[in-house]
């Protein structure tokens, strides 16, 4: 069944929401440098930004979150900064809220641009294959997606609002999904100054990692599986 094509007014709507957050970027230096510095992976320079930002911290670790949905980079580095400067609990709550936002927007994006567009910016065959992925896989899939940290959080974002996915769905599984991966990362970040690699807590969370990994990829594989017979 072919799948509605987007009006012109959702594209430009869209299009022009990017030029927004294109223009936010460019027009506060706290948020560039913010952003130049994540998107090398320097999460010391990140940290020094949000310390340096007193109040208005949060609301840079928020347009951090909604940049990611068209300027790419390791969210965990937003993450550990956040629970460094901020605190395990309150770094939490801001980095989810952060991502479930920056993730409707892509899930918006998805839905609404044009798909040549979305075809050239991740490759038609990736896109195609992650769309179909999600279309066939449910719930338990959109979950493990959101478990495995290789797999880019804004492309099944972006595939799942143009593989139509319920927004309600999207939404509940992109919260409980990703909230284990972020605390992780966030309590890294509130360790960092004291990091042991024999702290019982570190060692924990590592092995939690590397099972949230295991786990999301078999899923993951027997959601790439069944798609592939069922094609």
């Amino acid at each position: 069944m072919e799948k509605p094509k987007p009006s012109l007014l959702a594209v430009a709507i869209t299009l022009g929401g990017i030029a927004l957050l294109a223009a936010l970027v460019l027009s506060v230096p706290a948020l560039r440098e913010a952003v130049e510095a994540a998107i090398r992976g320097d999460t010391a320079e990140v940290r020094s930004e949000l310390d340096s930002l007193g109040i208005a911290g949060p609301l840079i670790i928020l347009a951090l979150a909604l940049i990611h949905a068209v300027v790419f980079y390791p969210a965990e580095i937003v993450d550990a900064a956040a629970g460094f400067v901020y605190g395990f609990f309150p770094a939490l709550v801001l980095t989810m809220t952060g991502w479930l936002l920056s993730g409707l927007l892509c899930f918006a994006i998805g839905r609404s641009l044009a798909r040549p567009l979305l075809d050239r910016w991740f490759g038609t065959e990736r896109f195609e294959r992650t769309e179909a992925m999600i279309e066939r896989g449910g719930v338990t899939l959109l979950l493990a997606v959101r478990l495995i940290p290789i797999v880019p959080f804004s492309l099944t974002s972006y595939a799942a609002g143009a593989a139509r996915v319920p927004v309600w769905r999207f939404t509940w599984t992109t919260a409980v999904g990703y909230l284990p991966i972020t605390a992780i990362s966030v309590y890294f970040g509130t360790r960092l100054e004291g990091l042991s690699l024999t702290d019982p807590l570190v060692l924990g969370s590592a092995a939690a990692l590397l099972l949230l990994l295991f786990v999301g990829h078999r899923i993951a594989r027997r959601g790439t599986a069944t798609t592939s017979e069922s094609a």
